[in-house]
């Protein structure tokens, strides 16, 4: 299964970052092979739709499941219309969240957690 995971840098080292519209990139994990591509986000300073321009990028990128720390009801909404399961208020490094789907210690999300715009002052 191919996760997409919000995050402050490059790497499985990287923390989680806390915003899905406006994350600084998404690493894409095969959960199977623990294969990843980085997928730097262009959005991250848009001045508005950045979450469902988000939400376009991990779904063309093959995720069928967003591991993030907040997501706003117009991301959630675009990912739910794909089939895309989402899961937020996850935090520690890419790795750890990774290891937390795996093991089923994450909890998908019944809906948006955050309003819209929510990241824009950072």
């Amino acid at each position: 299964m191919k996760i997409a995971v919000t995050s402050t840098g490059r790497t499985l080292e990287s923390g989680v970052d806390p915003r899905f519209g406006r994350a600084a990139c998404f690493i894409i994990v095969d959960t199977e092979t623990m294969e990843l591509s980085v997928i730097e986000n262009e959005s991250v300073a848009a001045a508005g739709g950045a979450g469902i321009s988000s939400a376009k990028v991990v779904i063309d990128g093959g995720a069928e499941a967003v591991l993030t720390g907040n997501c706003g009801p117009n991301a959630q909404r675009t990912l739910s219309t794909a089939g895309v399961k989402l899961y937020t208020q996850v935090t520690g490094t890419v790795a750890e969240a990774v290891e937390l789907f795996k093991s089923g210690k994450l909890t998908e999300a019944t809906g948006p957690n955050v309003q819209s715009h929510f990241g824009m002052d950072r």
